[in-house]
C-alpha cells in the first residue's frame, strides 16, 4: 500500500470513528467475535456483499450508504450485548439474527422488541446509541463540536450534551446518561 492509500485509509477510519463511534473494522470484528459469526455470515445478516463488508472493515470505504444496514448494525450490537450479559442464548441469538436480516430498517428511534431488555424498558446503551445516531445524522462531529463551543458560554450543559453525544464515545455517553438519571 503506497503512502496515498495509507493516508486515504487513515482518513476513512477517522471518518468512521466520527460517524459510528469507532472504525468499522473494530466494530465488525467485535460483532463477529461476540456473535460467533464469520465475515460472510455478518455480511449476509447486514445485507451487504462480502466485498463491501471487507472494504468497510479495511477502510477502503468510509460510509455505510444504506440506513437500513446502519440500523441492522445497531440491532446486532444490542444483540451482542444481550448475549454477553446472558439475557439471550446462542440459539435465540441465531433466531434474532435471522429476524434482523429480514428487517427493512425504519426509524432510527423505532421502539421494537430489539430495543428493550427483559423488563421491557429500553437499555441505556440503546437509548444512548439512538441519541448519538440522531445527532450524527444531522451534522458531522466537527460541526457539532463547533456548535457546542458556540453554546458553551451561555448554556454549558447543552454544550456538554452535544460534545458527549454528538462527538464522544458511546461509553462516555452512557456514563453521562446514567449520571443524569434521578
Amino acid at each position: 500500500m503506497d503512502a496515498a492509500q495509507q493516508e486515504a485509509t487513515a482518513r476513512a477510519r477517522e471518518l468512521q470513528r466520527n460517524w459510528y463511534g469507532e472504525p468499522l473494522g473494530a466494530l465488525f470484528r467485535k460483532l463477529i467475535d461476540d456473535l460467533g459469526l464469520n465475515q460472510a455470515r455478518l455480511a449476509g445478516v447486514l445485507g451487504l456483499s462480502a466485498p463491501m463488508l471487507s472494504q468497510l472493515m479495511s477502510g477502503q470505504r468510509a460510509k455505510i450508504g444504506n440506513p437500513a444496514v446502519v440500523q441492522r448494525v445497531q440491532l446486532l450490537q444490542e444483540l451482542a450485548a444481550q448475549v454477553a450479559d446472558g439475557s439471550v442464548s446462542a440459539a435465540e441469538a441465531t433466531e434474532r439474527m435471522d429476524e434482523i436480516k429480514r428487517s427493512q430498517g425504519g426509524s432510527v428511534l423505532s421502539n421494537t422488541t430489539h430495543t428493550t431488555n427483559s423488563s421491557g424498558a429500553p437499555t441505556v446503551k440503546r437509548v444512548v446509541r439512538e441519541i448519538q445516531s440522531l445527532l450524527r445524522s444531522v451534522a458531522a462531529a466537527g460541526d457539532i463540536l463547533q456548535a457546542a463551543d458556540t453554546l458553551a458560554p451561555a448554556h454549558p450543559e447543552l454544550a456538554e450534551f452535544l460534545r458527549v453525544y454528538g462527538a464522544g464515545r458511546t461509553s462516555d455517553a452512557v456514563a453521562h446518561y446514567q449520571s443524569h438519571q434521578s
